[in-house]
């Protein structure tokens, strides 16, 4: 199938289903979102005790365990890994902090625009900012190594731990936390979470459709195929919140969102930078993660940690506003992006040279 088909196809499935689940028991405008899904599954495994941000989220378990099989089917999956692991979990752990001061991962803030949230557009303009100042440390000769071939087993870990993750949502032992309300509260029925994580797992792997990459490719090389992905996504998701009366134009009364502006753009622009030095987005993490990637199961590790720090801490943003001690930790949040970015880039490309993909970025 024609590349730009497929991530369009891909996109237009996901901006539908991010509203479908909505329809089927998700919170308002979090159909989707790898940011909070991973943040309520660290809640319900008792990794942090915000009680209203607490369930094993199905979609995640679809996402990793879709991911795999088709890896598995195409004859892609393969176990790898030794690039920068250590730093590659501080940066998921970073960018869980920039996504839960805005409330929500790339994807998310994209159907929130939707959904007619115009606080996802502030955020929109900090995501392409955080992405433009990666691309500029990628042409610094930013990179964190190359990967290494491993024994397959290591690739079979995090698939093994979203079935666990699995089980333990079907099982329900008396070990694991259930918000009984707020958004953890809320949800579809874990067949069809499972079915659409599923759904979304396959033809990300396929397609390697990531909201940052759409916007890096464009900037970097002038591929715009990506791009299209996130377009389709967003109107398909435009079009279904029209249909089922989920949209509300505006800044105020948007679903788990609130209107500090400075704090949304700053927040999203750690998970555009974050997600350029990752080399992929949150949702390209959890996929790669399913094919064998150990240093992507890695960054998923650091976003579960670092999204248990942001609510044990009471650093995490709320609809009520982001607290003190939560834009303090965004500012370091950012500040040692940079400080990352400096250490691992080498000299700068000099204007006029290559447009070629830098070593840093995984396509």
């Amino acid at each position: 199938m024609n590349e730009n088909r497929l991530v369009i196809i891909t996109g237009a499935i996901m901006g539908f289903l991010g509203v479908f689940l909505v329809f089927l028991g998700n919170a308002p405008n979090y159909g989707i979102c790898v940011a909070c899904f991973i943040r309520d599954i660290a809640g319900g495994l008792g990794l942090h005790r915000a009680e209203v941000v607490q369930y094993i989220r199905p979609e995640i378990s679809g996402f990793i365990l879709g991911s795999f099989i088709i890896a598995l089917v195409a004859g892609e999956f393969r176990a790898r890994g030794g690039s920068s692991p250590l730093l590659r979990f501080i940066l998921g752990f970073i960018v869980l902090v920039g996504a839960l001061i805005f409330l929500g991962c790339p994807l998310r803030m994209v159907l929130r625009l939707a959904a007619g949230d115009l606080n996802a557009l502030v955020g929109l303009g900090g995501f392409i900012v955080g992405v433009y100042a990666g691309i500029i440390f990628l042409h610094r000769g930013f990179s964190l190594g190359r990967n290494y071939p491993l024994g397959s087993s290591s690739g079979y870990v995090i698939p093994l731990f979203a079935l666990g993750l699995l089980l333990l949502v079907i099982i329900r032992p008396a070990f694991i936390f259930f918000s009984e309300s707020g958004p953890g509260s809320l949800y579809a029925p874990i067949l069809a979470s499972l079915l659409a994580g599923l759904v979304v797992g396959v033809l990300v792997q396929r397609s390697r459709l990531c909201m940052g990459g759409g916007i890096r490719d464009t900037f970097l090389i002038k591929d715009l195929h990506l791009l299209y992905g996130t377009l389709a996504l967003f109107v398909v998701a435009l079009v279904s919140n029209l249909a089922f009366g989920y949209f509300n134009l505006g800044f105020a009364d948007q679903p788990i969102a609130h209107t500090e502006g400075v704090w949304n753009f700053t927040g999203m622009l750690v998970v555009g930078f974050g997600s350029v030095l990752l080399g992929g987005c949150p949702i390209r993490q959890v996929i790669m993660s399913g094919e064998g990637d150990t240093d992507a199961g890695l960054t998923f590790l650091g976003m579960l940690t670092g999204a248990a720090f942001m609510h044990n801490f009471g650093l995490a943003a709320s609809p009520a506003g982001v607290p003190v001690n939560g834009k303090i930790a965004v500012v370091v949040a950012l500040i040692a992006l940079v400080v990352i970015a400096v250490s691992n880039s080498t000299v700068s490309v000099p204007s006029g040279a290559s447009k070629e993909v830098p070593s840093g970025v995984q396509k």
